[in-house]
């Protein structure tokens, strides 16, 4: 935390988008309108599955609704400080505010690439063994896989974000960023860097690859499960589901990979916040869209509350 002249790093400058005052004025209408949208969409989402008692005892929806929360969490750990930025134009957070926002939108995107592995296990199992699927697939199986995924997805960056929170900053203490993200945070600290950008990049890839092999793996076999039915209707509900699953992990997996994955994603920070946007804010909003919109159970459960209310 010490910089060259000796005096120790108390905050950070995000840089967020560097545009004219009306185009800054248009990003914060579009922003805050998909973050309370994100909001609604999501909280309704939970909301109907907690009241509605055949939903709530079934573990697609159990596993939906969780992930609608944490949605809502993740949503949250970035864009609120990105509106109060635009707004106030002060760019200044502290320099725990700044790791903590780091820790918790990674570490959320964590738990996102496990919720998506679990949904992915969950139609796998649904559709490849149905005739085991109510025996294996119980809620209280469902809520351990819940916790799993909450788990290994705060473990995920620890280490990484422990090791650089550690290192020393040296002159600048500038993020070309709108969020705390560790590249740029990186870019900022004085050599040595020891171990803290090989540990951060091994935690993304191999957390990254193993989720994205498992649901390759998962959804490859339901595919070729419903390819094979002899049932025209069957077949036709089983790919309607399985597309809207894969439209939501090819966009959170497409921009992520994009971002961290590839070599020299990260190297044009302008290409790189607007990337940011879509996996941090457009995402959110979109996968409850695309979770319900074609959601029978879902749409009769809403149209219950709504009579109701």
């Amino acid at each position: 935390m010490e910089l060259t002249n000796g005096t120790a790093v108390q905050e950070f400058i995000l840089l967020g988008f560097r545009m004219d005052q009306k185009k800054q004025f248009l990003l914060f209408t579009f922003l805050i309108v998909l973050y309370v949208f994100t909001l609604v969409e999501n909280s309704t989402i939970i909301t109907v599955v907690l009241i509605d008692n055949q939903l709530s005892q079934l573990p697609m929806y159990i596993l939906l609704s969780n992930f609608s929360w944490l949605e809502i969490c993740y949503v949250t750990t970035s864009i609120p400080r990105l509106l109060y930025n635009l707004a106030t134009q002060n760019q200044v957070i502290s320099f725990h505010a700044c790791f903590f926002q780091f820790y918790a939108f990674f570490s959320l995107g964590n738990t996102e690439f496990f919720f998506l592995s679990a949904m992915a296990l969950d139609r796998y199992l649904a559709i490849c063994h149905p005739l085991h699927y109510p025996t294996i697939v119980s809620p209280n199986f469902c809520y351990r896989l819940i916790t799993g995924c909450w788990l290994f997805g705060f473990l995920g960056f620890l280490l990484p974000v422990v090791l650089i929170s550690k290192l020393s900053f040296c002159g600048d203490n500038i993020i070309n960023h709108f969020v705390c993200d560790p590249v740029p945070i990186l870019s900022l600290a004085c050599p040595p860097l020891g171990k803290a950008p090989i540990v951060m990049q091994v935690s993304i890839q191999t957390l990254f690859s193993v989720n994205v092999f498992f649901v390759i793996f998962s959804y490859g076999n339901v595919i070729y499960t419903l390819m094979k039915s002899f049932s025209k209707c069957q077949c036709t509900k089983g790919f309607s589901t399985v597309s809207m699953h894969l439209l939501v992990v090819t966009l959170f997996y497409g921009t992520v990979g994009a971002m961290y994955v590839i070599p020299h994603g990260e190297s044009r920070p302008n290409i790189s916040k607007a990337i940011a946007v879509f996996y941090a804010a457009i995402t959110p909003f979109l996968n409850p869209l695309i979770y319900c919109l074609r959601n029978d159970k879902m749409k009769e459960a809403l149209g219950k509350l709504i009579r109701r209310i």
